[in-house]
């Protein structure tokens, strides 16, 4: 059925060829908001495959690839939704890399891409929610859901021999998707949750919040929230009250801000988020660092990722029309096929004009299951001498 589908395909390239001239993909993330500070990197690394494939002059017969941006603001689904729109009614986006934050990325789903039968896939929205939304096929996501991450944060205490934690989440679809996760893997698994308190975010004062998660107790602090806001209220008022000294970060927590914020205060802590020791994983790190950014951050692979399978898979189809393509990023995503890797994007380009199968591994070691979502893989950190680093991988 693959072969078959790519022989029509190369029907469907020839006349299509000019629609493609110039393919337009929005890339809306949270520009501003709680995770201002790890969305740049993760910009540029959907913009970096983006021209990577414009140099190839190989995509739909020559091809530009021109990204539009928006701001999802992460939290803001009205903003985000806006955002969207014009995306799609008046910049004319062929698909959208993101959005970034679950809840934001829902709203946009539902009220825009699904509308308009636009294509989208996030590098970072992780929800257990997004897994049975109503998509007509038209979303995809290069990270895995928190119900992965969910058995990861347990398996992590436990090695630690971590068997009773307190547990915050930011409130809203990330944060009590993730939290819900964690605590039925935890105590399936024998833990203890203390606690499951919400946080809002953008307060100045989240002493009520941490006297409640002390009073509960716990031997670490789950902190399931945002690293530029009240994630690191909670640490920040936590530490400052003795309540508590080693946390646990998710994903949304992850970036270096928490050195710069805290440095040695948060010795001992640890946590985890999306990545892979795959060769992909360092070739992507070397084309980022040439490309004058850092690929280490949070989903930046695996926005490299997302943008390039929305252009492999417009190569499949031979055209740039989500309602052709979107039932080929899983063929270009999976096995059997050539193995394609980061600042390879014009092989497989190639390849697949010449109607051959590829299997797109990039920079996160894609591979998509179910609907349409990451399989997950983890890098494990610790905080030591006042910096994080990857100590393992799972």
């Amino acid at each position: 059925m693959k072969k078959l589908l790519l022989a029509t395909s190369a029907v469907a390239m020839m006349a299509g060829t000019a629609h493609a001239e110039d393919v337009k993909i929005g890339v809306i993330l949270g520009f501003t908001g709680p995770l201002e500070s790890i969305t740049p990197a993760m910009g540029a690394g959907a913009e970096l495959a983006m021209a990577e494939v414009t140099a190839s002059g190989a995509l739909l017969d020559g091809a530009t690839v021109t990204s539009v941006r928006g701001d999802s603001t992460c939290i803001d689904a009205g903003a985000a939704t806006a955002a969207a729109e014009r995306l799609v009614t008046s910049d004319e986006v062929d698909a959208i890399m993101g959005a970034d934050c679950s809840g934001v990325t829902g709203a946009i789903l539902q009220n825009v891409a699904r509308p308009n039968g636009v294509a989208m896939i996030s590098p970072s929205a992780t929800s257990p929610g997004l897994s049975t939304a109503d998509d007509d096929d038209l979303f995809f996501r290069t990270a895995p859901s928190d119900a992965r991450q969910g058995v990861i944060i347990t398996e992590i205490l436990q090695d630690r021999g971590v068997s009773e934690v307190a547990l915050t989440y930011t409130n809203n679809d990330y944060g009590k998707g993730l939290a819900d996760a964690f605590q039925a893997a935890f105590e399936e698994a024998g833990g203890t949750v203390t606690i499951s308190a919400a946080h809002e975010d953008g307060k100045a004062d989240y002493s009520a919040e941490v006297g409640a998660l002390a009073s509960a107790g716990g031997e670490v602090l789950v902190v399931a929230g945002y690293v530029d806001q009240g994630g690191s209220g909670i640490i920040r008022s936590s530490l400052d009250s003795g309540a508590f000294d080693t946390f646990y970060l998710p994903d949304g927590m992850v970036g270096a801000v928490l050195n710069d914020n805290f440095g040695s205060e948060l010795d001992g802590s640890f946590g985890a988020y999306p990545g892979t020791d795959n060769a992909g994983a360092g070739m992507y790190v070397e084309l980022a660092e040439a490309a004058g950014f850092d690929g280490t951050g949070a989903f930046s692979p695996e926005s490299y990722d997302a943008a390039a399978l929305i252009m492999l898979a417009m190569q499949a189809a031979g055209s740039a029309d989500s309602a052709d393509f979107k039932d080929h990023v899983f063929d270009v995503a999976n096995a059997p096929g050539v193995e394609i890797m980061p600042g390879e994007l014009a092989k497989g380009l190639e390849l697949l004009a010449a109607g051959e199968d590829i299997d797109y591994v990039g920079a996160s070691a894609v591979e998509l299951i179910g609907p349409g979502e990451s399989a997950g893989n983890y890098q494990e950190i610790e905080f030591a001498d006042g910096v994080y680093s990857t100590i393992n991988y799972r």
